[in-house]
């Protein structure tokens, strides 16, 4: 199905956001998740799926100084 990830389309067959995030290899490391303009909390993300046509904004801290 295709989704919009930080604006542009991507084609997944991931089910869920928790899938979708260890597909990107986000897993363990500090990222905020929002679908369809609401934020999803980590604790829901296995328990939210992902619609053909979503759009999901995934934004990471960087280290740095």
């Amino acid at each position: 199905m295709q989704i919009y990830l930080n604006g542009e389309a991507k084609n997944t067959t991931c089910s869920n956001l928790l899938e979708l995030i260890q597909e990107l290899e986000l897993e363990g490391k500090r990222f905020a998740v929002e679908k369809n303009e609401m934020i999803i909390s980590k604790s829901k993300l296995a328990q939210t799926p992902i619609c053909a046509e979503d759009h999901i904004e995934i934004i990471h801290a960087v280290g740095g100084g």
